[in-house]
């Protein structure tokens, strides 16, 4: 199947877990060049901001919803690991496997759960998954559930549609409830230089409690 780099409404689309898988299966041999011709710098934002707030400390990191490899090749660039990573996308799994930068990869659901045991990771970042027929705010739960106390979380959610998906909603029970500290909201900013103008994003950082 050849996709259209142009046209997201495949993929935003998805309604299940399946759909997406498929789809990124399909998708992961060319994800790399369509996205980083459309001027994608999302993967590196993220990994500049992780390390803004995660500092020089040491520990295993997680890459959820790691796609090809591009977050987890920016993070041990920088010196952090051993990464894990995780996709719902076996096709994803593959291609991140050949970046040569993940002690691990795990076939993972995120919406479902995620089978590390608490505390386990310094910290995750979580770049491009939240989107609309991506995974569910729920996600965030289980993420914060495996990084330690202390421990730092990045992701994004896009300014047109994170409330009506319930991010809001679940972050505010996080917090609410003390399991951990919003530390950062960027300015809005557009993932892509070269395409998707009208699709603006935020990077939020936050501390386990």
């Amino acid at each position: 199947m050849t996709r259209n780099p142009d046209d997201l409404s495949d993929v935003y689309g998805a309604k299940t877990p399946d759909q997406s898988r498929a789809l990124y299966n399909d998708w992961a041999q060319s994800y790399d060049a369509d996205n980083l011709a459309r001027g994608f710098r999302l993967p590196a934002l993220g990994a500049a901001m992780f390390a803004r707030h995660m500092g020089r400390a040491d520990g295993p990191v997680l890459d959820a919803a790691c796609g090809t490899g591009l977050v987890g090749e920016s993070l041990a660039v920088l010196g952090y690991g051993p990464i894990t990573g995780c996709d719902l996308s076996p096709g994803m799994l593959a291609a991140a496997q050949k970046t040569g930068a993940y002690h691990d990869l795990v076939l993972a659901d995120m919406g479902a759960g995620l089978a590390f045991e608490d505390d386990t990771f310094a910290g995750f970042t979580c770049l491009g998954a939240f989107g609309p027929g991506h995974a569910p705010p729920e996600s965030l739960i289980h993420l914060s559930r495996v990084i330690r106390p202390g421990g730092i979380g990045v992701f994004n959610l896009l300014d047109a549609s994170w409330i009506e998906q319930g991010f809001q909603s679940v972050l505010e029970s996080l917090v609410d409830s003390g399991q951990v500290q919003i530390i950062q909201r960027s300015a809005s900013f557009l993932p892509f230089l070269l395409a998707e103008p009208d699709l603006w994003s935020r990077l939020y950082v936050i501390r386990r409690s």
